[in-house]
């Protein structure tokens, strides 16, 4: 891990950009911590510089809890190479989505799979450099971005303690079996008329974890309309998880 730039926001918080290999990412650290802080790894679509005013909102909100937050850049996002298998299963997925026609499996497996094959790994290696960093203490959560992504770092790193998950994104069916091996507690966000996501395979998806402790938010509004209330209860979810 490389850090590549450094500010201190006007709350005290001290982000980080850095690369690991070709990979770049963003850490977010509390100004006042007196002791190494658990970390929160804040996931997304894809696209940093696209996404930032909204990871740097959810990493100050964490920041103020106590908690460290870092992010990296998905693979075939920003300005890491595309994929020419990646971009043409998303222009399929654009066009079934913009006829009003249901999203195929085949389209999802396509352009979801070989996704969590490639970043999975590279979170894992994120989190190797993060918790070798003084300030970085743990316990581990894992917040938002892709839920096939999510699910799967859920099953394979142990050091992730508990997962904030959004509903918000298409999941193979083929992973539904990994999600039964989720034992992590667990807190799904579900927009209910979310415009690009199957309500019922999300449903399904929460039934099929395998977690004793899982709770489902519910909320009404579209894909953007997560309540502001949202973001105190996942701090309180992460409080009770992580220290």
């Amino acid at each position: 891990m490389r850090f590549t730039s450094e500010r201190r926001l006007d709350d005290g918080v001290l982000e980080r950009e850095f690369t690991l290999g070709e990979i770049p990412g963003i850490l977010w650290t509390p100004g006042s911590a007196s002791a190494p802080a658990p970390l929160i790894l804040v996931g997304h679509p894809g696209g940093l510089h696209m996404m930032y005013p909204r990871l740097v909102a959810r990493a100050r909100h964490s920041a103020a809890e106590g908690f460290a937050a870092a992010t990296i850049e998905l693979p075939g996002s920003g300005d890491r190479p595309r994929s020419a298998a990646a971009e043409e299963a998303r222009a399929d997925l654009r066009r079934a989505l913009e006829a009003g026609e249901p999203v195929d499996d085949e389209i999802v497996d396509r352009l979801v799979l070989p996704l969590v094959e490639k970043a999975v790994p590279e979170w894992r290696a994120a989190l190797d450099a993060l918790l070798s960093l003084p300030e970085i203490g743990g316990p581990v959560g894992y917040a938002g971005g892709l839920i096939a992504i999510g699910l799967r770092l859920a099953v394979v790193e142990p050091r992730i303690s508990a997962a904030l998950l959004f509903a918000g994104s298409f999941v193979p069916r083929t992973m539904f079996e990994e999600a039964r091996q989720v034992t992590i507690p667990l807190q799904v966000l579900l927009q209910w008329d979310d415009e690009g996501n199957d309500r019922q395979l999300a449903l399904d998806l929460f039934d099929a974890f395998g977690s004793k402790e899982k709770t489902l938010h519910a909320n009404m509004g579209g894909h953007t309309g997560v309540p502001q209330f949202e973001g105190d209860d996942g701090n309180r979810f992460f409080a009770r998880h992580l220290k």
